[in-house]
């Protein structure tokens, strides 16, 4: 029986070519500049050619690539794709070392590095080089992410397959080869900690202002798991400016030859109660194989599907959607309302929600072009903005096909997505919420998705802004030009960055200005930032090579990006820069070996983690399957029969074959995930807020009496005003509950509130205050009165 398997599974103790990675990180305020060295040595009796295939944040400009034989450095060239495979090939045909470093064609958060005919015994190390801006958290941290993680990303029928259907992968524990990792932080307003989701050495301050401070990973570290590092400044919201010099080697003319400027905005806007909720919320959420995965490799961690399901249940009760609908994808759809999207009422609420009880991960692939096709063939109502909301583990091969999608569409609606657990693809990710003028998160670890999909939430009621400009005030004779786009889209609390370069004389002394301006609602908002006109020069052109890659992920990604033109500016551009882009790769040749390398190197994949074979976790056919194996050397290739896998048991064995065949998961399969997996506790927060009516109020019922502690009898007979509506009583207890138990979770549960104090207020009246001074006492609360506006 032949299985078709797009996983190649390896147990093995055989020695792998890659023996360990360096990374020395260097971030200054919002800026990483990143170096890692990989270490290699042929323990083979012949030649090898070794692939690594790993990720790679999108928005990561990769400016530098050296390769060392030997003692001998070798530095290699930026050259246009298809001449870098040809230098590569030519020199492995002769024998040569070869090196090429290149970004996939499918994705540009996928990188490859291959070291070609590395003779046996020999030992040989590359090192790449990036630069990347760090996104900025709810909480206030820098976020630094070392991703590790590379999922198999499902390919459409049809289409050629992702590079990483057929990567090997080994069990958590069981990675060959080593991370060593040092980081350094530097912040002109000091920094207060730094925190990570692995095990750090104890923070050095370097200085006695602490405004710089370093840390390491423990010695001996498995690079299984994305290293993450969330650093917190004294001032994180200061609009800055950054201005570079030009290189002075540079090619007159050039992007690197002229001042380069990154301005950092942090947008804030009056005050205002009201909050749009005349929308459409369509809610897009993968089903497929691989959200029956967990969130994290922890024992006992939730499921991705279990995490979106209460998610879900916390959007639906916290604001009035208007209109809504529910999209679950993978190789086929469910729609929970066919025709369109319905008025948010309390009957459609509650079909809703047992529809999303009911909601598993047995779709097959992560099919998301066909479903965002069919929405945005629905019509729209103008009045009814629509708000697109993607959940997904962003295991998609399709990936450019997506995002343009999203662009061609872009101004129907607005777009959050969110990339659910770790190696869910930045470019997915990023690219469509980019496309359509919205948000994105990325929740991994132990972090919990319903604050970052509620703060999304509150991006997309915002009223929209409109009218956005930049208005620059320099010096005579000098002119600025952008690199990338004035921001398409201001939110509250959410940075903004432009790249632009400045032409012309410049005068050392003399002072810049820039304001970015917008609409909200009726008023016209001002941001300003001045600057002095002062251009530090700087070994690290991080500046320039930001605004590089920024210009060249701004054309990649444009209407025109097919046409010659485009193409001819994004290679000069990367070129100029040294910043790879989808037309270039990195190249290097040893022409020194003293003797060639004799025939054909033998191809070895350098295995990369499987995040989630501690436990069975099966995705349907043609989709991957993750098998939990007690094996030496196993393999399974796109050929493979179940044979070659050694399972624990016969029905296991049985239960994989089946899912194999007919595309399907089987009970037998479901027995592998744990039942703390299955029925992942609900909490008492998740159960009071399910309880919930859509307008806002609870009724005095037993099943809240029992989420806030009491008997059904208590509860009633401590109500101060029987003559009235008994929800009006439910409805305080459970507000103040809230307030009393949860204060740590306020963000995920005050827009559910504010809806319930608006109901409340009107049904009460004067009784109010009696109501909050009765609930006080019955839960042994504080809490003021002026949360009711008494």
């Amino acid at each position: 029986m032949t299985v078709c398997c797009g996983l190649i599974i390896v147990c093995s103790k055989k020695p792998v070519p890659l023996r360990g990675i360096s990374v020395d990180v260097q971030v200054k305020g919002f800026v990483a500049d990143v170096t890692a060295t990989l270490k290699y040595k042929n323990v083979e009796e012949q030649a090898v050619e070794a692939v690594f295939v790993f990720p790679m944040d999108e928005d990561s400009a990769v400016y530098n690539f050296v390769a060392t034989v030997q003692g001998k450095r070798i530095i290699a060239d930026l050259q246009e794709k298809k001449q870098a495979h040809k230098t590569y090939d030519d020199a492995i045909s002769q024998g040569q070392e070869a090196f090429l470093l290149e970004e996939d064609e499918s994705s540009s958060d996928i990188f490859s590095c291959s070291v070609g005919n590395l003779p046996p015994g020999e030992e040989a190390e590359v090192t790449l080089s990036y630069v990347r801006e760090l996104p900025l958290e709810a909480d206030g941290a820098v976020r630094f992410v070392l991703p590790a993680v590379l999922n198999p990303r499902y390919t459409p029928k049809d289409q050629e397959e992702s590079v990483t259907a057929s990567l090997p992968r080994v069990p958590i524990g069981q990675i060959p080869y080593t991370l060593e990792l040092s980081a350094d932080f530097q912040s002109a307003y000091g920094i207060s900690k730094i925190e990570s989701n692995c095990e750090l050495t104890p923070v050095q301050y370097t200085n006695e202002d602490k405004t710089a401070a370093k840390v390491s990973l423990g010695e001996g570290y498995k690079f299984e798991r994305d290293v993450e590092l969330l650093v917190y400044y004294e001032k994180v919201n200061k609009p800055s400016v950054t201005l570079e010099a030009g290189l002075p080697d540079a090619e007159a003319g050039s992007l690197m030859a002229e001042p380069a400027v990154m301005l950092n905005f942090y947008p804030s806007f009056p005050e205002v109660q009201e909050q749009s909720n005349r929308g459409e919320f369509i809610f897009l959420v993968d089903r497929s194989g691989s959200m029956e995965c967990a969130m994290n490799s922890e024992p006992n961690a939730p499921l991705r599907i279990q995490s979106a399901k209460v998610t879900l249940v916390i959007l639906f009760k916290s604001p009035d959607l208007c209109l809504f609908n529910i999209f679950g994808i993978g190789s086929h759809k469910d729609f929970f309302f066919p025709v369109e999207s319905m008025e948010y009422t309390q009957q459609t609420m509650e079909e809703a929600l047992k529809k999303v009880n009911e909601m598993d991960a047995s779709f097959g692939g992560t099919e998301i072009l066909e479903p965002l096709q069919k929405i945005y063939k629905t019509a729209g109502r103008p009045e009814h903005p629509r708000q697109l909301f993607v959940f997904t583990d962003g295991e998609v091969g399709n990936t450019l096909q997506v995002i343009e999608e999203a662009k061609r569409n872009a101004k129907n609606h607005r777009c959050f997505a969110f990339g659910i657990g770790e190696g869910a693809s930045t470019s997915l990710i990023k690219g469509i919420s980019r496309a359509a003028s919205g948000t994105c998160e990325f929740i991994t670890g132990k972090e919990r998705m319903q604050p970052k999909v509620l703060r999304a939430l509150k991006c997309s009621l915002q009223p929209t802004v409109t009218d956005i400009e930049l208005k620059w005030t320099l010096p005579s004779g000098l002119e600025p030009v952008l690199l990338s786009k004035t921001p398409s889209s201001i939110f509250q609390g959410q940075r903004s960055i432009v790249y632009a370069q400045l032409k012309g004389q410049v005068n050392e002394g003399t002072e810049g200005h820039v304001c970015l301006e917008y609409k909200f609602k009726d008023d016209v908002v001002t941001n300003v930032i001045q600057f002095p006109l002062t251009f530090p020069k700087t070994e690290r052109p991080t500046i320039h090579r930001l605004a590089a890659k920024a210009l060249i992920s701004e054309l990649e990604y444009g209407t025109d990006a097919d046409s010659e033109e485009v193409k001819k500016r994004i290679l000069e551009t990367s070129l100029q820069s040294g910043v790879v882009s989808s037309l270039t790769a990195y190249v290097a040749v040893n022409k020194d070996s003293k003797k060639p390398v004799e025939g054909p190197p033998m191809r070895v994949n350098i295995p990369a983690p499987g995040l989630f074979m501690p436990q069975m976790c099966f995705m349907a056919a043609p989709q991957i399957a993750y098998c939990r194996m007690a094996c030496d050397v196993q393999l399974c290739d796109s050929a493979a029969t179940p044979d070659m896998i050694t399972f624990e048991s016969e029905a296991v064995y049985d239960a994989a074959v089946c899912s194999f065949e007919d595309g399907t998961p089987s009970a037998a399969q479901e027995a592998w995930i744990s039942p703390a997996q299955q029925e992942a506790e609900i909490s008492p927060l998740i159960r009071l807020i399910s309880l919930q009516k859509a307008d806002g109020s609870w009724d005095l019922e037993p099943e809240l009496a029992s989420v806030l502690g009491f008997s059904e009898e208590e509860f009633k007979g401590k109500n101060p005003d029987p003559s009235i509506d008994a929800s009006v009583w439910a409805t305080v207890l459970a507000v103040i509950w809230l307030h009393t138990s949860c204060p740590d979770q306020k963000d995920e549960w005050e827009l559910l509130e504010g809806k319930a104090l608006a109901w409340v207020k009107a049904k009460a009246g004067a009784s109010l205050s009696e109501f909050v001074k009765a609930a006080n006492e019955l839960l042994k609360g504080s809490v003021d009165p002026k949360v009711f506006s008494l």
